[in-house]
């Protein structure tokens, strides 16, 4: 089977690339930066690519790397900090560029005109013998480069995500051109892969899976029924942070399938720890912290010696829990950043932990799930509470739950193909002057969001109608006297991320 290492050097696109890479049927795996070439060589890759990163290459303590790697005979390709790392070890020079370049911008890429997302502040000025310049910007000249005598290629933007215009072609290019490699990466492997680690971890224990009812913790659940049928156990906490009625709609969904399933109603405790607490990764750790908490009381008699959960690949790059090091935090996952170390479990199985979001959908098809579950939209595991900014109490979550389904109800007039892949409101902390009859109110002001994305990595805005977003804005308004203003989020990510908190 073909195989493309990616060497993770600190950038948020790591698993994006190895997904770009997977999606077009070629097995990634993720390494560390620091990997020496004699490691690197025994996993006998057909191609590296190494990754961004937040560091400067000339730069006193910026992340260890083998320049040896450039001479194992193997085709490299480096994006952004990647492409510096090979022309500074090939004897390029790199320094600060005099306009950094943090957005989309025009790129002539081997004599075509592209849109490229660029994510810089360091530039390569000076190429190394044998190299040629392929792509350019106004701000930019050495936007990318080429050795083929060397097999070494780099490119100053990110041609794996979504932004850059025919940037899974050029990936493609990488792959089956320049290293030759072969379609030969299928899910059904992933399938049978992950159901003999889950037996090799747990043998013949018993697993409680805290189950959402979102697409993860259900494909989840359909995976550990195929590897260990009868060893699982679904609970679903309630922790009274759910959209209008979701609560009834999980209970109704799994209670009638063949799974021992279990419905904790933990709102009054969940609402106890979030007291008082408005700091976001203060939420997200208490919630992680109380979810476990919760599966632990639930497992009490039921001797389950392993907590199974739905992590996927965003949720460990975000929270910076990659095994690969070096990624900032940008936000904890209540099921990753926040799992306290005194669990009372002997172990946390995640057999989706590698896997995006489209990949998880994928498998949630094979396994025999239904449309309606695979294809809902995401709703972050700490719920509602992280789409209020500010404290979280009964009053405010009641208010979002009401304001939410009228908007979800306006945007899901549109036919299914045509809506968004992600649409919520959120609650700020901000109130406004308005007029309500002939009196002064002083609402909460309340804030739209819709995206666009197939690896939830990155997004687009989506521009709704201006018809949807009056209709949602009138209704809301009439109808909750507490919110005052409506307004729409345009903001892609990045710089934004999909969620508020």
């Amino acid at each position: 089977m073909s195989k493309i290492v990616v060497l993770d050097f600190g950038g948020q696109y790591k698993e994006l690339i190895a997904r770009r890479v997977r999606g077009l049927s070629v097995y990634s795996e993720i390494h560390p930066g620091r990997i020496s070439a004699n490691s690197l060589a025994y996993f006998k890759p057909d191609g590296i690519i190494l990754t961004g990163g937040p560091n400067s290459v000339y730069a006193e303590g910026s992340q260890r790397f083998d320049p040896e790697i450039l001479n194992l005979g193997v085709p490299v390709l480096g994006i952004c900090y990647g492409m510096q790392l090979i022309a500074h070890y090939s004897g390029g020079v790199v320094k600060p560029a005099e306009k950094s370049e943090f957005g989309v911008f025009d790129c002539t890429y081997k004599g075509n005109t592209i849109k490229a997302l660029m994510s810089h502040g360091d530039c390569v000025t000076s190429l190394p013998e044998g190299f040629s310049v392929t792509g350019f910007t106004e701000n930019c000249p050495i936007a990318a480069f080429e050795n083929p005598a060397a097999k070494l290629y780099g490119m100053q933007f990110h041609p794996e995500t979504a932004h850059t215009e025919g940037g899974t072609e050029l990936i493609a290019d990488f792959l089956f051109n320049i290293c030759g490699c072969k379609p030969d990466y299928d899910l059904d492997d992933v399938i049978e892969t992950q159901c003999a680690e889950i037996r090799r971890i747990v043998g013949k224990s018993k697993v409680l899976l805290g189950l959402s009812g979102g697409v993860d913790s259900s494909v989840c659940a359909a995976l550990l029924a195929k590897a260990i049928p009868g060893q699982a156990r679904c609970v679903f906490v309630d922790h009274g942070l759910m959209r209008l009625d979701e609560g009834d709609q999980i209970e109704a969904i799994f209670s009638g399938r063949e799974l021992d399933f279990t419905r904790v109603n933990a709102e009054k405790r969940f609402l106890k720890r979030l007291e008082g607490i408005t700091e976001p990764e203060a939420k997200r750790k208490i919630i992680g912290e109380e979810f476990v908490r919760t599966f632990e009381d639930a497992n009490r008699g039921n001797a389950a010696l392993y907590l199974a959960q739905g992590t996927i690949y965003p949720d460990v790059i975000e929270s910076g829990k990659s095994e690969t090091g070096g990624a900032a935090t940008i936000k904890s996952h209540h099921n990753v950043g926040g799992i306290p170390d005194n669990i009372k479990f002997k172990g946390i199985v995640e057999p989706l932990a590698g896997l995006f979001k489209d990949e998880v959908r994928a498998l949630g098809k094979k396994l025999g799930l239904p449309d309606y579950l695979v294809e809902r939209q995401p709703f972050p595991g700490p719920g509602l509470a992280i789409r209020i900014i500010g404290e979280i109490t009964k009053e405010r979550l009641d208010i979002l739950r009401r304001a939410d389904y009228i908007y979800r109800s306006a945007v899901e007039e549109l036919p299914f193909a045509e809506r968004p892949s992600q649409y919520f409101a959120v609650l700020t902390d901000m109130r406004a002057v308005g007029v309500t009859g002939d009196d002064r109110s002083y609402g909460y002001v309340l804030a739209l969001r819709a995206v666009y994305t197939d690896d939830f990595m990155t997004c687009r805005y989506a521009p709704l109608s201006h018809d949807i977003l009056s209709e949602a804005s009138a209704r809301i308004t009439n109808e909750l006297r507490e919110i005052g203003r409506v307004v729409y989020d345009i903001t892609d990510k990045p710089p934004a991320t999909i969620e508020w908190e």
